[in-house]
């Protein structure tokens, strides 16, 4: 969901002119790689089975009169020593932006005794991801063996990155040495910093004629693996960050600033109306249901313009807001146009949220920096909710839980002297919490008419992020598609076994946020019994399902952090013959905890009650917060397992 459009419409070009040509001269502009071809791989990573040997990335920005450029090199050594390392390099990727010009593409392998294998031109090939519509360029390897090392170099030209850049100097695998360089004319101020305990650039303004370079040269970097379940790995590896603040020449100081882009973008979303504009407007709200309730009133306003304006945040911007609501089509800019109006039409106060997603890079208070920017959301004071004025499929209070437990820059509204403006904030966007997201399954297992195939009977309630997965599906697919959805869904509870009878509740995107997903299914249980001599042993626990098992064969490297909050409640009643006994009930009874300052905030707790022939099995699962630390890592793990363990769990029905 990037916001590419708001980016380019409100940019702030801090240097000695806004038109962009591509300079020509730049410090590396005769790099070349080395003519020896002996590697020297360090000891300590003899038996690594694949190390990043040296990693050198330099950004230079080049500017004069009329014109500026960036220019961007990467030149890297790779040490391949087993067979899931040729496997995974037996294809070199060239990274390409769209708005790059690649300068040089270079690659070759090193083997063993010293043979070179150069990789030219026509070892390039092309693949294309027929999911996302991209293709791919990347040099084909032939030749890789153990002990052997891929070089490669690239050199591009691009437009300048200005306003918040940040460069991850740690991989999943170990890095020797990483070298980073960013140039920049002498009368350039840049705002830095480091995180995850990355060294603090240093300072070069000698070397290089009226120009300075900031460089940090990092060592034994140790391999951050991106395989834990329940993390967020981007923003745990060392990072290091950069935007220009200041310009000598100009004068200009703290660029690229919160409280700017906040006044700018109020004032381009927030336009002047004219009649013809006023009227299109008026046509456009008389067909949007009214309520008192402000809750409702939002969510019939987002539905009707879900339901009416396409958006696409590559089409080209309308004159006018009735030419938005004639077309039926919005771009970025203009669908908030759209949303803005129409709130304050209906009188409902909101702030623009702009933030970022928080599995890419963090939002940081005290770094200023438009990455943060490339996310929006609507903010309601009066209801403490959000929605997202983009994403078809969801309705309020729902909105991409990547954007939230984050911070976010708010625009509100002001008046000064009978003028409005726009204010940034910095404030924190709260995920919709358990109350939202709770889960019930009530669940009856009647073994009365037959001891052997019992059936069973469940009503499975969907709440919130959990409802999402599956209401929205019914308005974007075939009635076809829908049942066969629903058949696979319902495989996970008969285990393969057909069903009887299977209903829905709730469907379509004119329940999300209102009401939960309900599925109630029938089925015969005869897969979950197997005789034993008199005795029937029944798996009791999979009427709940198949669970997630969390294995963690290595040491937990990374803290916790989930999607979103989340509750379940199941209630399983058994129903026995006369005469009939069971045993194992005792298995029933789980309590497992995270405690955190005193509160317990993620648990799994059961326990079970009979009535002569009734058995009924209760437990409740749930996960209050989004983060916890590393140190509870064995008591969260406990909880994930003590699911799964109970989807294990057989009892034993005697007649």
């Amino acid at each position: 969901m990037k916001k590419q459009l708001f980016k380019t419409l409100l940019t702030f070009v801090a240097l000695l002119s806004t038109t962009v040509f591509f300079a020509q001269d730049y410090s590396f502009k005769k790099y070349e790689w080395s003519s020896e071809t002996k590697v020297d791989v360090p000891k300590n990573y003899e038996n690594e089975k694949e190390v990043i040997l040296n990693r050198i990335v330099k950004i230079e920005l080049v500017v004069d009169k009329n014109s500026s450029a960036q220019y961007r090199l990467i030149h890297e050594k790779k040490y391949i020593n087993s067979d899931d390392a040729i496997e995974r390099n037996n294809k070199i990727y060239i990274p390409f932006g769209d708005q790059a010009n690649i300068l040089v593409t270079r690659a070759r392998v090193i083997l063993k005794n010293g043979k070179v294998i150069t990789l030219d031109k026509k070892d390039i090939k092309e693949e294309v991801d027929q999911e996302k519509g991209v293709k791919y360029n990347f040099f084909a390897v032939n030749g890789l063996e153990k002990g052997a090392v891929i070089e490669k170099l690239y050199v591009f030209e691009e437009l300048p990155n200005l306003k918040g850049n940040t460069i991850k100097m740690q991989d999943e695998y170990p890095i020797a040495e990483y070298n980073f360089a960013l140039i920049a004319p002498e009368h350039l101020i840049f705002k830095t910093k480091s995180y995850n305990g990355l060294s603090e650039p240093v300072l070069d303004d000698k070397t290089l004629e009226q120009k300075k370079i900031l460089s940090i040269v990092e060592k034994d970097i140790p391999a951050l693996k991106d395989d834990e379940a329940y993390s967020n790995w981007d923003v745990k590896l060392k990072l290091f960050r950069y935007k220009l603040d200041a310009n000598l020449i100009t004068g200009t100081k703290n660029l690229n600033n919160f409280k700017e882009y906040a006044t700018n973008t109020y004032e381009l979303v927030n336009p002047v109306l004219d009649k013809k504009q006023e009227k299109a407007l008026a046509s456009f709200c008389s067909n949007i249901p009214q309520s008192k309730d402000v809750q409702e009133q939002i969510w019939n306003i987002e539905n009707k313009i879900k339901k009416t304006i396409i958006y696409d945040q590559y089409i080209d911007s309308k004159a006018s807001l009735s030419e938005v609501i004639s077309s039926k089509q919005a771009n970025s800019p203009d669908i908030v146009k759209l949303y803005i109006a129409v709130f304050k039409y209906f009188k409902i106060e909101q702030n623009l949220v702009f933030t970022s997603s928080r599995y890419k890079i963090p939002f940081d208070k005290d770094f200023e920096s438009h990455e943060n920017l490339s996310e929006f959301l609507f903010y309601f004071p009066a209801i403490k909710k959000y929605i997202t004025p983009t994403e078809i499929e969801y309705r309020l209070p729902l909105f991409p839980n990547n954007l939230g437990n984050n911070n976010g820059l708010f625009i509100k509204e002001k008046m000064f002297g009978g003028v409005s403006m726009g204010i940034g904030e910095i404030n924190f966007i709260e995920i919709p919490g358990t109350e939202i997201t709770h889960d019930y399954m009530d669940i009856t297992v009647d073994f009365t008419k037959d001891i052997e195939n019992p059936l069973v009977s469940s009503k499975m309630t969907y709440g919130g992020y959990s409802g999402m997965n599956f209401q929205p599906l019914k308005d974007f697919v075939s009635a076809e598609q829908y049942k066969t959805m629903l058949k696979s869904i319902s495989e996970n509870y008969t285990l393969q076994n057909e069903y009887k009878t299977l209903s829905t509740e709730n469907d379509g995107t004119e329940f999300i946020g209102k009401k939960p997903y309900i599925m109630n299914l029938t089925f015969d249980g005869k897969e979950m019994i197997q005789k034993a001599g008199n005795n029937y042993l029944f798996s009791v626990g999979q009427t709940i399902g198949r669970q997630m098992e969390f294995y963690q064969e290595n040491k937990r490297m990374l803290p916790i952090e989930i999607d979103y909050p989340h509750y379940y409640t199941r209630k399983i009643k058994i129903l026995l013959p006369e005469g009939a006994t069971i045993k194992n009930l005792d298995k029933f009874v789980m309590n497992f905890k995270t405690d955190l300052n005193g509160k317990t905030e993620a648990a799994f707790t059961s326990n079970y009650t009979q009535n002569k022939n009734e058995v009924v099995i209760e437990n409740t699962e749930f996960y209050n917060i989004i983060n916890y630390p590393l140190s509870s890592f064995e008591q969260y793990k406990a909880v994930i397992n003590a699911a799964a363990d109970f989807n294990k769990i057989v009892v034993i029905v005697t007649q």
